[in-house]
Protein backbone atom coordinates (compact mmCIF):
# COMPACT_ATOMS: atom_id res chain seq x y z
CA UNK A 1 0.00 0.00 0.00
CA UNK A 2 1.17 3.64 -0.85
CA UNK A 3 0.81 6.68 0.55
CA UNK A 4 -0.38 9.42 -1.58
CA UNK A 5 -0.66 13.47 -0.90
CA UNK A 6 -2.66 16.10 -2.79
CA UNK A 7 -0.45 18.61 -3.99
CA UNK A 8 -3.64 21.15 -3.92
CA UNK A 9 -4.17 20.67 0.17
CA UNK A 10 -1.74 17.99 1.47
CA UNK A 11 -4.66 15.30 2.27
CA UNK A 12 -3.06 12.06 2.59
CA UNK A 13 -4.61 8.83 0.95
CA UNK A 14 -3.37 5.13 1.77
CA UNK A 15 -3.84 3.02 -1.54
CA UNK A 16 -2.41 0.89 -4.35
CA UNK A 17 -3.19 3.73 -6.80
CA UNK A 18 -4.25 7.42 -6.12
CA UNK A 19 -7.98 8.18 -6.03
CA UNK A 20 -10.14 9.72 -8.59
CA UNK A 21 -10.93 13.40 -6.71
CA UNK A 22 -9.63 14.13 -3.38
CA UNK A 23 -11.52 14.33 -0.34
CA UNK A 24 -10.96 17.08 1.08
CA UNK A 25 -10.98 19.56 -2.13
CA UNK A 26 -11.58 17.55 -5.15
CA UNK A 27 -8.78 17.82 -6.93
CA UNK A 28 -8.10 15.09 -9.62
CA UNK A 29 -5.49 12.34 -9.26
CA UNK A 30 -3.23 14.31 -11.27
CA UNK A 31 -2.50 16.04 -8.34
CA UNK A 32 -1.66 13.62 -6.34
CA UNK A 33 2.15 12.52 -5.96
CA UNK A 34 3.42 9.07 -4.05
CA UNK A 35 5.49 9.36 -1.11
CA UNK A 36 8.83 8.22 -1.52
CA UNK A 37 11.61 7.60 0.81
CA UNK A 38 13.29 10.63 2.50
CA UNK A 39 15.13 12.17 -0.51
CA UNK A 40 17.33 15.87 -0.07
CA UNK A 41 15.10 18.11 -2.70
CA UNK A 42 15.08 21.56 -2.99
CA UNK A 43 13.62 23.30 -0.19
CA UNK A 44 13.33 26.87 1.21
CA UNK A 45 14.70 25.36 4.47
CA UNK A 46 17.11 22.83 2.66
CA UNK A 47 19.46 26.12 1.58
CA UNK A 48 18.87 27.55 4.99
CA UNK A 49 20.44 24.50 6.75
CA UNK A 50 23.40 24.35 4.55
CA UNK A 51 24.00 27.76 5.39
CA UNK A 52 23.90 26.84 9.25
CA UNK A 53 26.01 23.95 8.22
CA UNK A 54 28.64 25.45 6.29
CA UNK A 55 28.90 28.81 8.53
CA UNK A 56 29.35 25.87 11.52
CA UNK A 57 31.91 24.25 9.93
CA UNK A 58 33.85 27.69 8.96
CA UNK A 59 33.77 28.59 12.60
CA UNK A 60 34.94 25.35 13.44
CA UNK A 61 37.98 24.89 11.53
CA UNK A 62 38.79 28.70 10.57
CA UNK A 63 38.18 29.75 14.06
CA UNK A 64 36.04 32.53 12.67
CA UNK A 65 32.63 33.50 11.46
CA UNK A 66 30.93 35.90 9.47
CA UNK A 67 29.00 39.03 11.32
CA UNK A 68 25.47 39.40 10.93
CA UNK A 69 25.14 42.21 8.22
CA UNK A 70 21.32 42.74 8.11
CA UNK A 71 18.34 42.44 11.18
CA UNK A 72 16.86 39.19 10.94
CA UNK A 73 14.72 40.25 14.26
CA UNK A 74 11.49 38.06 14.09
CA UNK A 75 8.34 40.18 14.83
CA UNK A 76 6.95 39.45 18.22
CA UNK A 77 3.65 37.56 17.63
CA UNK A 78 2.28 35.16 15.36
CA UNK A 79 -1.08 32.91 15.26
CA UNK A 80 0.17 29.43 13.56
CA UNK A 81 -3.23 28.45 13.01
CA UNK A 82 -3.96 31.22 10.94
CA UNK A 83 -0.55 30.96 9.55
CA UNK A 84 -1.08 27.43 7.94
CA UNK A 85 -1.83 26.87 4.37
CA UNK A 86 -0.80 27.67 1.05
CA UNK A 87 1.91 30.37 0.04
CA UNK A 88 3.22 31.75 -2.96
CA UNK A 89 7.00 32.05 -3.49
CA UNK A 90 6.67 35.89 -4.84
CA UNK A 91 10.54 36.44 -5.05
CA UNK A 92 13.76 35.36 -3.51
CA UNK A 93 17.37 35.72 -3.42
CA UNK A 94 18.99 33.63 -5.79
CA UNK A 95 20.44 29.93 -4.74
CA UNK A 96 22.18 27.13 -6.76
CA UNK A 97 19.26 24.84 -4.99
CA UNK A 98 16.38 27.00 -6.56
CA UNK A 99 18.38 28.33 -9.68
CA UNK A 100 15.21 28.14 -12.63
CA UNK A 101 12.91 27.20 -10.24
CA UNK A 102 9.51 28.72 -11.08
CA UNK A 103 5.93 28.25 -9.59
CA UNK A 104 7.19 27.33 -6.18
CA UNK A 105 4.62 26.78 -3.45
CA UNK A 106 5.02 26.38 0.27
CA UNK A 107 1.72 24.22 2.15
CA UNK A 108 1.84 24.54 5.83
CA UNK A 109 -0.47 21.93 7.87
CA UNK A 110 -0.79 21.94 11.48
CA UNK A 111 -0.23 18.31 13.10
CA UNK A 112 -2.01 17.10 16.45
CA UNK A 113 1.16 16.63 17.89
CA UNK A 114 1.84 20.44 17.57
CA UNK A 115 4.45 20.23 14.93
CA UNK A 116 4.03 21.64 11.56
CA UNK A 117 3.83 19.43 8.41
CA UNK A 118 5.84 20.94 5.39
CA UNK A 119 5.62 20.66 1.75
CA UNK A 120 7.15 22.18 -0.69
CA UNK A 121 6.73 22.44 -4.61
CA UNK A 122 8.77 23.98 -7.70
CA UNK A 123 8.62 23.35 -11.11
CA UNK A 124 12.54 23.25 -12.72
CA UNK A 125 12.99 22.00 -16.30
CA UNK A 126 9.16 20.86 -16.74
CA UNK A 127 9.13 18.59 -13.93
CA UNK A 128 7.23 18.33 -10.46
CA UNK A 129 10.13 18.99 -7.77
CA UNK A 130 9.11 17.86 -3.96
CA UNK A 131 10.09 18.00 -0.64
CA UNK A 132 8.41 16.94 2.54
CA UNK A 133 9.74 17.85 5.76
CA UNK A 134 8.23 19.16 9.53
CA UNK A 135 8.70 22.41 11.52
CA UNK A 136 8.54 22.52 15.37
CA UNK A 137 8.10 25.92 17.16
CA UNK A 138 10.61 27.46 19.32
CA UNK A 139 10.25 29.70 22.69
CA UNK A 140 9.71 32.29 20.51
CA UNK A 141 6.42 32.36 18.17
CA UNK A 142 7.74 33.68 15.01
CA UNK A 143 10.93 31.32 14.73
CA UNK A 144 10.62 28.19 13.99
CA UNK A 145 12.98 25.17 13.46
CA UNK A 146 12.18 22.98 10.22
CA UNK A 147 14.60 19.93 9.40
CA UNK A 148 13.72 17.77 5.53
CA UNK A 149 15.11 14.26 6.39
CA UNK A 150 18.17 14.83 8.84
CA UNK A 151 19.28 16.03 12.40
CA UNK A 152 20.01 19.44 11.13
CA UNK A 153 17.13 21.80 12.00
CA UNK A 154 17.13 25.27 10.60
CA UNK A 155 16.14 28.48 10.95
CA UNK A 156 12.73 29.72 9.30
CA UNK A 157 12.49 33.59 10.76
CA UNK A 158 9.14 35.31 9.98
CA UNK A 159 10.24 39.08 9.38
CA UNK A 160 7.18 40.63 8.48
CA UNK A 161 3.66 39.34 8.57
CA UNK A 162 0.10 41.56 7.36
CA UNK A 163 -2.41 41.98 9.35
CA UNK A 164 -4.33 39.98 7.82
CA UNK A 165 -1.95 37.11 7.03
CA UNK A 166 -1.99 38.13 3.31
CA UNK A 167 2.03 38.15 2.37
CA UNK A 168 4.96 37.48 4.46
CA UNK A 169 8.10 38.56 4.38
CA UNK A 170 10.39 35.47 5.49
CA UNK A 171 14.37 34.90 6.35
CA UNK A 172 17.06 32.85 7.77
CA UNK A 173 20.09 32.85 9.46
CA UNK A 174 22.35 36.18 6.98
CA UNK A 175 21.35 38.48 4.58
CA UNK A 176 21.59 35.39 2.06
CA UNK A 177 18.07 33.73 2.85
CA UNK A 178 15.24 36.18 1.92
CA UNK A 179 11.64 35.37 0.58
CA UNK A 180 8.67 36.85 -0.18
CA UNK A 181 5.53 34.90 0.09
CA UNK A 182 1.90 35.86 -0.23
CA UNK A 183 -1.34 33.60 -0.27
CA UNK A 184 -2.37 34.47 -3.82
CA UNK A 185 0.11 34.43 -7.28
CA UNK A 186 0.58 37.90 -7.68
CA UNK A 187 0.97 40.39 -5.03
CA UNK A 188 -0.60 43.90 -5.31
CA UNK A 189 1.77 46.67 -5.64
CA UNK A 190 1.37 48.25 -2.77
CA UNK A 191 1.87 45.35 -0.27
CA UNK A 192 4.77 44.64 -2.43
CA UNK A 193 6.68 48.38 -2.11
CA UNK A 194 5.71 47.78 1.91
CA UNK A 195 7.57 44.36 1.63
CA UNK A 196 10.69 45.99 -0.22
CA UNK A 197 10.71 48.98 2.35
CA UNK A 198 10.78 46.92 5.10
CA UNK A 199 13.55 44.50 3.83
CA UNK A 200 15.40 47.25 2.54
CA UNK A 201 15.70 48.90 6.16
CA UNK A 202 16.24 45.70 7.31
CA UNK A 203 19.70 45.63 5.21
CA UNK A 204 18.79 43.35 2.91
CA UNK A 205 19.75 43.91 -1.00
CA UNK A 206 16.41 43.86 -2.64
CA UNK A 207 17.88 44.71 -5.97
CA UNK A 208 18.92 40.82 -5.94
CA UNK A 209 16.06 39.37 -5.67
CA UNK A 210 14.32 37.37 -8.37
CA UNK A 211 10.87 37.61 -9.05
CA UNK A 212 9.51 33.83 -9.48
CA UNK A 213 6.96 33.17 -12.27
CA UNK A 214 3.93 31.61 -11.05
CA UNK A 215 1.66 31.69 -14.07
Amino acid sequence: MEQWTCKACGYTHMGDEPPERCSRCGAPSSQFYKKSKCKFEWSITNIICFGIIAATLLYVFCGCSSPLTVDNSVISAVDLQKFQGKWYEIARLDHRFERDMTHCTALYTLQKDGTIKVVNTGIRENKWKISEGCAKKTATPALLRVSFCGPFYSDYRILMLAPDYSYALIGGSSDKYLWILSRTPQLKLDAKHRILREAQRRGYNTEQLIWVKQK
